[in-house]
């Protein structure tokens, strides 16, 4: 399993972000206060919370989230380019791609319903369209962004939005490339997001605050021949959610 870096700012328009600052953006000011014993929404098959697994089992440590490979998968982190700090994990594989992030949570109700609404609203605000559907890990959002294609006919560039509420975390995945719009081709990437493990911590946060991400401890992002770390991305796909990808031209 390959390691990239890549700068979150790099080739990415405002309106790219707007569907996803809905679920990064805190609501709250307040910090959660700890709990020795959190209510722990129930969740079979996974994702885990840290506490229900024995050691990271050959998992990548990368602070908040410890996750799995799978054969032929390439692993992107996402690094604020102003602070260098690592927001979001990125799961590659062939022509489809699963963004990880993972968020401190109220302990007494979960967000995922909540976040819904609020990046379907984002999505429609953009022009887009979503449709609520049911999935192996609960309720989803189906999207199509709009953008220009060569042509100048209107293209959608499908993503899907996963989420899951765990003890005191929400963990949020977007499924984008072919396995937005193909279940066979997001089945491997759904037990990649299955067999990650959340570190919470016991620290306060306030609810919807970005649960910290690392560089892994034991393994190194490959280099250029200069030594410069993450420059191989610069050739690869990008990872944004909204990025296009598998195209549906809307035909007039």
């Amino acid at each position: 399993m390959s390691i990239f870096r890549r700068n979150k700012d790099a080739g990415r328009g405002a309106d790219d972000t707007a569907a996803e600052q809905a679920a990064v953006e805190p609501t709250e000011t307040d910090a959660e206060p700890v709990d020795d014993a959190p209510e722990t929404p129930e969740r079979t098959g996974g994702p885990y919370d840290v506490t229900e697994v024995d050691g990271r089992d050959g998992r990548l440590d990368l602070g908040a989230l410890w996750v799995t490979g799978v054969p032929g998968m390439e692993l992107r982190l996402e690094v604020e380019q102003a602070t260098q700090q690592v927001n979001a994990v990125t799961a590659v594989l062939g022509e489809s791609a699963l963004q990880l992030q993972a968020f401190a949570a109220p302990r007494s109700s979960g967000l995922w319903q909540e976040i819904r609404t609020e990046i379907a609203g984002a999505v429609e605000t953009q022009g887009g369209t979503v449709e609520e559907t049911d999935g192996p890990l609960g309720t989803a959002l189906r999207t199509r962004m709009p953008s220009t294609g060569p042509d100048g006919r209107t293209v959608f560039a499908p993503a899907m939005f996963v989420g899951v509420d765990g003890p005191r975390w929400f963990l949020r995945g977007v499924l984008s490339g072919r396995a937005a719009i193909d279940d066979a081709a997001a089945e491997p990437l759904l037990e990649v997001l299955r067999g990650v493990v959340v570190v919470r911590g016991v620290e306060p946060m306030a609810p919807r605050e970005l649960l910290p991400l690392q560089l892994p401890q034991d393994a190194r992002p490959e280099t250029s021949e200069d030594g410069e770390p993450g420059d191989e991305e610069d050739d690869a796909p990008g990872i944004d959610p909204f990025e296009r990808g598998p195209e549906i031209t809307e035909v007039r």
